[in-house]
């Protein structure tokens, strides 16, 4: 994103949430030590040191949407806002902080992706009430959630050892949806293209609604001001088109190419159905690459308003997408990219919640980065209701470490092949929505 010599884009300094046990935490250099917050002022208590440092630089903003006042009127007149009016930075002092460090670091000394994941959908969130807040402490703030969020894709390893910036704004605005755009840039030593820090890029939606009547709210417009500004609202723009066309047309019957696929994947399925002593030992059946885990949903883990926030739904799917991955291949797996996720139903305080995780399909024709296509469906159950609702579905893919396939040089990654048509359905209609 360009850079904006506007107050608001000086980056917002990241600091541990632990402190050392060879330092004084009275002496600790943090502005507004949230030790100083009253405890009623927070949502929750699942603080990561994102979230603080958010808090802490638009309390004032947040401190409405806690005790919103149901009674006040709605916001009637639309403002116009621009990018750089939303736009936040952050910075994460992993270079200094050697705590910070310990809080995101991974086996690999990279950061956790499963917790970056989580503090982008602060990150936008944040940026979201900041377009959307009409600077009037008489009507009623918007009640924002997140939508979707497009696929990301990893293009280099993120270390931990390294300063890391995210950038956000937001470029794109419909009747009752904002789209926040956050890149995350790290130089180090062994950047391969410094003129290029970009680690990965990220476009979160989220849909304003009325906090009252729970129908969906008109958000203050966006006028884009820079040429770069103008490319990102056009190309937005274009896409929510094509997303309005896929979900007025619906899926579409499979073609004969599809079809073909189908059928062969199937066969495939029969043989180790019917002849396990003569199936492929390169093959899988699907059912036999599936993990679950479950959890109830604590308060701790309660957005501002009061239900659980996208980031920790996105950040526990991946670590179960992460095992899979892992116990499929026999080998450390490396996180490339997520594809487009859709939160299609909200998951509440109390709320018994299921993840189920399986290899849909694997790319093995490049022996030195095969890829392992991992789907997980989020299921909000409901044991008194006898119900059990999918909240979201979301896929992931992975491929080997180097250096893990050097010490496994006779490795290989095996063959998914369904053993119903349903599994069939979903492993060809994966396939055409990566193709597209």
């Amino acid at each position: 994103m360009e850079a904006d010599s506007s107050p608001s884009s000086n980056p917002i300094p990241i600091f541990s949430t632990l402190n050392s046990q060879f330092e004084d935490s009275t002496k600790k250099n943090v502005p507004n030590s949230s030790a100083k917050k009253p405890l009623n002022l927070w949502p929750g208590m699942y603080h990561s040191p994102m979230t603080i440092a958010l808090w802490e630089t638009k309390s004032s903003i947040f401190e409405r949407l806690l005790d919103p006042p149901l009674d006040a009127p709605p916001q009637t007149e639309l403002l116009t806002r621009t990018p750089s009016q939303s736009r936040m930075s952050i910075l994460y002092n992993f270079s200094t902080d050697y705590i910070l460090r310990e809080q995101y670091r991974d086996a690999w000394n990279e950061v956790r992706i499963g917790k970056l994941l989580e503090d982008l959908d602060a990150l936008a969130g944040t940026i979201s009430v900041k377009h959307c807040s009409d600077d009037d402490s008489t009507t009623r703030p918007l009640y924002l959630v997140t939508a979707s969020v497009d696929k990301i894709v990893l293009k280099k390893p993120i270390s931990v050892n390294a300063d890391l910036r995210i950038d956000g704004a937001v470029t794109w605005v419909g009747y009752s949806s904002i789209k926040i755009q956050l890149d995350v840039t790290q130089t180090t030593p062994e950047t391969a293209d410094p003129s290029d820090p970009t680690a990965l890029t990220a476009n979160f939606v989220f849909v304003a609604r009325d906090y009252k009547t729970g129908r969906a709210a008109q958000v203050n417009r966006l006028v884009p001001e820079t040429e770069r500004e103008k490319l990102l609202h056009k190309e937005a723009e274009a896409k929510s088109k094509v997303r309005k066309r896929k979900l007025r047309d619906g899926e579409s019957e499979m073609e004969n190419g599809e079809m073909n696929k189908f059928e062969a994947l199937l066969a495939e399925g029969r043989i180790f159905c019917d002849m396990p002593a003569l199936a492929d030992r390169d093959s899988i059946l699907l059912k036999y690459t599936c993990l679950e885990n479950s959890l109830i949903c604590q308060p701790q883990q309660r957005n501002i308003h009061g239900r659980v926030f996208g980031g920790f739904l996105m950040h526990r799917a991946f670590e179960l997408a992460f095992s899979t991955a892992y116990a499929f291949a026999g080998i450390m797996p490396s996180f490339t990219e997520a594809d487009h996720v859709d939160f299609l139903k909200p998951v509440d305080v109390g709320d018994f919640l299921r993840f189920k995780s399986c290899v849909l399909y694997t790319e093995a024709e490049n022996s030195d980065r095969p890829l392992i296509h991992v789907e997980v469906v989020a299921h909000v159950t409901r044991p008194e209701l006898r119900s059990s609702e999918v909240s979201n579905t979301l896929y992931f893919t992975f491929t080997v470490r180097p250096e893990a396939k050097a010490r496994n040089a006779g490795q290989t990654i095996r063959k998914v092949v369904p053993a119903t048509e349903e599994e069939a359905c979903r492993i060809i209609a994966r396939k055409s929505a990566v193709s597209l």
